[in-house]
């Protein structure tokens, strides 16, 4: 069985109330009600040419002009939730900026004058509308993963972009990658543990569509006053482009030789599915017009995969009903559970659940079909499954390591689906799946994700992301939800036929 890698530790560290900011950029918080400047980052002291301390309980509008805000606060306030741009212009200096609405304040993040960088609107609408063609014309999720990563690296610039999928356990395996700079790793089929993006990152991702670190080396920026006057705690910064780096990250990132990343989220379902991770061996800064692109093209990549996955599942479904459908006709033109479900042309049960074996144990008689092991095994595991008083479906990818008998049998039953007929009696459908043996190649020992100094008041991310091989033993391909609902439907079916038999 896999390891979960996944990181109790990373994933309990408050990363959203950091309380500081990237230097490529400005903050400003302000008061809802009297726009009055009630925080502001250290740094835009020097472009203002004022103290920091001198700006806290000034109104807003001795530094800018304010209608424009206000009209956004009118049309936006307890009706979004995600960031509005805006532009601002300061001391003669056009600032592009973001205003989030929240319950007792304002924040601004400005863009510093001289990153921006206006392009026509035409030249901007050329690029978003091509790439959501290509993309949009992918058929597959692989297709749909390297047109993205072609397309994002020319658009952005960046020396390489992959893009991550995750897994159950949320390691993420590198799906696609493509890049120009021989000085970075080739990562493609590599997977990264959970704990490189622990529980609380994954979580900031549903806030903020992407995350940009254009200088690893920057310096940090405090805010001014600490404390947050309103709230009387420090500020939540979770969906802010400028939030500072946690100093583990920029570890990592050294570790990597990278100096600049971004990622941009892939969501399906509403969940984090994938993550694409953009690189650069030196300092690299993406204005907020062309993180702005970005983040419509990630919704462009997010609806095509989750459209892609949902026509997957709509055939699979289907394909499991036209089974089912077939099972019960068999059944009700035998008049026998047995011969229905066993005796039924082209292995019908078998192919339903992708089983290379059936069992089933029905009045006192085991009736097999295909790949099973021996009678004394399922003697004993009838015994089993009756102390556990399994009553709705039950099944395992990993046998062995909650039935300890199973060990030896793994070649043909790594993994089982059990369909409960009458638990009291011991009579059961079991379908065994073989053992599948893995090959994971990680991106650097996932046991050395995290490495505390001597005193453990520090810790380090891993030194090496260097290959580091592992093989994956008695496990079974995994059991499809789609697969555990047919199996219920089926055992709904068969207690209501089993029943009505009785009956006469």
């Amino acid at each position: 069985m896999a390891k979960n890698y996944d990181s109790e530790f990373c994933g309990s560290l408050p990363l959203n109330n950091i309380n500081v900011i990237q230097s490529y950029g400005f903050l400003i918080v302000i008061d809802k009600e009297s726009f009055r400047i009630i925080q502001i980052s250290d740094n835009i002291g020097t472009f203002l040419k004022q103290n920091p301390s001198e700006l806290i309980g000034t109104s807003l509008e001795d530094i800018l002009d304010i209608n424009q805000l206000k009209e956004l606060q009118h049309r936006f306030d307890n009706k979004s939730k995600e960031k509005i741009p805006l532009t601002f212009t300061v001391s003669g200096a056009k600032l592009l900026a973001f205003a989030h609405f929240k319950p007792e304040y304002i924040i601004l993040e400005l863009e510093k004058p001289d990153l921006v960088t206006e392009r026509s609107f035409t030249s901007v609408y050329e690029d978003v509308k091509y790439v959501m063609t290509v993309i949009e014309s992918a058929e597959t999720i692989e297709e749909v993963s390297r047109i993205a990563v072609k397309e994002l690296k020319k658009l952005t610039g960046f020396d390489g972009v992959m893009m991550y999928r995750f897994d159950s356990d949320w390691n993420g395996t590198v799906i696609a990658q493509d890049k120009s700079n021989d000085a970075l790793e080739d990562y493609m089929g590599h997977t990264f543990p959970a704990s490189d993006i622990p529980k609380q990152a994954r979580e900031l991702y549903l806030k903020n569509p992407y995350r940009l670190i254009p200088e690893r080396e920057y310096e940090p920026v405090r805010l001014y006053p600490v404390v947050n006057s309103m709230t009387n705690a420090f500020i939540d910064l979770s969906d802010c482009n400028l939030r500072g780096v946690a100093a583990v990250h920029l570890e990592y990132l050294k570790n990597m030789n990278v100096q600049a990343s971004m990622s941009i989220r892939v969501i399906y379902n509403g969940t984090l599915w994938g993550l694409l991770a953009f690189h650069h061996v030196t300092p690299h800064y993406l204005n907020f017009e062309l993180c702005s692109i970005c983040e419509l093209i990630s919704t462009v990549i997010s609806n095509r995969i989750t459209h892609i996955l949902h026509k997957q599942r709509f055939d699979v479904e289907a394909e499991l009903q036209q089974y089912h459908s077939m099972l019960i006709s068999r059944i009700y033109a035998e008049d026998d559970l047995l011969t229905g479900l066993l005796n039924s042309e082209n292995d019908v049960l078998q192919n339903m659940f992708k089983a290379n074996g059936i069992a089933i144990i029905f009045r006192g008689k085991y009736q097999l079909s295909g790949e099973v092991p021996q009678k004394d095994f399922l003697e004993n595991m009838v015994f089993w499954l009756q102390s556990k008083e399994i009553e709705n479906v039950f099944h395992s990818d990993h046998l062995s390591d909650i039935f300890e008998e199973a060990t030896p049998f793994g070649a043909t039953a790594s993994g089982v689906l059990v369909i409960p007929i009458n638990k009291e009696k011991g009579e059961y459908i079991i379908c065994f799946r073989p053992e599948v043996i893995q090959t994971i190649n990680w991106g650097g020992n996932p046991n050395k994700t995290i490495n505390f100094d001597p005193d453990r008041k520090k810790y380090h991310p891993r030194a090496s992301f260097k290959v580091w091989q592992e093989l994956i033993h008695h496990t079974s391909s995994p059991w499809d939800a789609l697969e555990i609902k047919a199996a219920e439907n089926l055992r709904t079916f068969i207690y209501e036929y089993t029943t009505k038999q009785a009956e006469y």
